[in-house]
């Protein structure tokens, strides 16, 4: 029987997407792949676990992993959903709804969501908001003439950039970019524009949940300690990048933490890990990773960076 304090690996799910890649490296170089795939999701409901058991089971039979972080509206879900997104083309142009409504018209969380730039490959870009404010008016006719992607804010990423995306922004992903996107679990998009592909608008809900001009966010990286960053941080997550000079500890924390290794390998409680491999570590339980030069996305919930996360040097 595994000790309930252990990581637990955590299977990805691979989303055909019409936008997606058919080569998927280097986060998962020896994937043959037969379809586009666009998204990688980690800890939605349906996902596998290194427990023999779906996440959703998981939680249902434990449900203090999840500890102090537990959403009690939605105690059988990660509140946390990460994924890993690879685009060949834009993405349809699109919106979340906040809590209260996704609330009140789908009964489910709402969707607030950060992305931590991998990679950007010519064009490298996203859209967030608007470049300028519109009328409600304009807004919806230029999501049915098509008008609404030039309206948008474009500009170019990097690797290392970091978006956030509260609920309400209107916005797009271009092509060429690999991202890792932590956001509220819940599947709600209400897409706005679709550059005539055959697929469903829902300019109704989009309207009465999308805010019309510019974006005004700004992210700034915070040094924690050596090695160790935080990206983003919300009501909902906090998001950390850890670059290990040979590795790392995270334990003894009240909450549920969520580790994805984006650069490198080495052993996760001495099982071998490489890039691409994501890890929930239970509230209390603890993960000792060594992989000298690996880099990490870890996200967790909570008021203040946490005590608990610890990298290791060679001196």
């Amino acid at each position: 029987m595994r000790e309930p304090n252990k990581p637990i690996e955590l299977l990805p799910i691979f989303r055909e997407r019409i936008w997606g890649r058919t080569s998927l490296e280097p986060l998962f170089a020896d994937r043959v792949l037969s379809e586009r795939i666009g998204e990688v999701w980690f800890t939605f409901e349906e996902n596998s676990t290194s427990e023999g058991k779906s996440l959703k089971t998981l939680l249902k039979e434990r449900p203090q992993i999840l500890g102090t972080a537990a959403d009690p509206e939605h105690p059988g879900i990660c509140p946390i959903l990460l994924k890993l997104l690879f685009t060949t083309e834009r993405l349809s142009v699109q919106v979340h709804p906040g809590d209260e409504y996704a609330r009140e018209h789908h009964q489910c969380l709402g969707k607030t969501e950060a992305w931590y730039v991998l990679e950007a490959r010519p064009p490298g870009e996203l859209a967030v908001g608007f470049r300028e404010t519109l009328t409600p008016e304009r807004f919806r006719e230029a999501a049915r003439s098509g008008e609404i992607e030039q309206l948008l804010d474009w500009r170019e990423v990097e690797a290392g950039d970091v978006i956030f995306t509260p609920a309400g922004t209107v916005h797009a992903i271009g092509a060429g970019l690999t991202i890792c996107e932590i956001q509220e679990n819940s599947d709600i998009t209400y897409r706005l524009y679709d550059y005539g592909r055959p697929r469903e608008l829902h300019l109704e809900h989009g309207a009465a949940v999308s805010q019309l001009g510019p974006y005004r966010e700004r992210t700034k990286v915070v040094p924690l300690a050596a090695g160790r960053d935080e990206l983003a941080a919300c009501s909902y997550f906090r998001i950390e990048r850890l670059r290990a000079e040979t590795g790392f500890e995270i334990e003894a924390l009240p909450y549920y933490v969520i580790a994805l290794c984006v650069k490198g390998s080495g052993t996760v409680s001495d099982v071998p890990f490489r890039s691409g491999q994501a890890w929930l570590v239970p509230a209390g339980g603890e993960l000792k990773a060594e992989g000298p030069g690996s880099e990490w996305i870890v996200t967790y919930t909570a008021e203040r960076p946490a005590s608990g996360i610890r990298l290791r040097s060679s001196g």
